[in-house]
């Protein structure tokens, strides 16, 4: 793949081109994981010194939600993997309809989000301004306070996401980005893609299954 890349400078040659731009990702999804590396390590702990609390507080989101979420995140991180292998092989027409289909899946996700957010608004769990609380200790309180950050942020990143996805899927199918010569686009993309849903696989458990 490295070797039809247009080489521009400061390069030699593709190969060296393709990992420094491999090498870009990683260290800017190296920064992203700190971020939510410390949201985890929080919760973590405050999970090991008030177990009870916690467990009582997570018992009150809802895991099937979250659950089905889950799956809608892992096929269309299928999809985009699929789209990755399409760019490789030059098939312009398949990498853009599997990327539209995995930016209809994190629109799906975000539409589920919103209800769940809205239910748990009704329910009094959000730990926001007008919300009668049915928490009472200050350990329940940070720990919906962890988790209303936590999956705003990554709703968040999953937003940035679509529309990468979206504008990719729209340029490869214009032509705008010639396959396989542009698929490093398309592959760093993709990475972007999996670690928002990793960082689901993580929250997911680590709120949700704190039981």
């Amino acid at each position: 793949m490295a070797e039809t890349d247009p080489v521009t400078e400061p390069y030699r040659d593709g190969r060296q081109q393709h990992d420094a731009a491999m090498m870009g990702m990683y260290v800017f999804l190296g920064s992203e994981i700190m971020l939510f590396g410390g949201i985890a390590a929080v919760a973590l702990s405050l999970r090991l010194l008030h177990s009870a609390e916690i467990v009582q507080a997570s018992r009150a989101l809802h895991f099937g939600i979250g659950g089905a979420n889950t799956v809608v995140l892992l096929t269309s991180s299928l999809c985009v993997a699929l789209a990755a292998e399409a760019a490789k092989c030059g098939k312009a027409g398949a990498a853009a309809s599997r990327f539209a289909l995995a930016t209809a899946l994190g629109l799906v996700f975000l539409t589920v989000k919103a209800y769940e957010y809205h239910a748990e608004f009704d329910e009094g769990l959000l730990p926001v301004p007008g919300v009668a609380t049915r928490y009472t200790s200050n350990a329940q309180h940070l720990f919906m306070d962890l988790y209303l950050v936590a999956t705003s942020l990554h709703a968040l990143h999953l937003v940035i996401g679509i529309t990468l996805l979206c504008v990719l899927a729209i340029r490869v199918a214009s032509g705008a980005y010639p396959l396989p010569q542009r698929a490093i686009v398309v592959i760093t993309a993709g990475l972007y893609w999996h670690f928002v849903d990793v960082v689901w696989i993580f929250l997911y458990p680590l709120f949700y299954l704190a039981r």
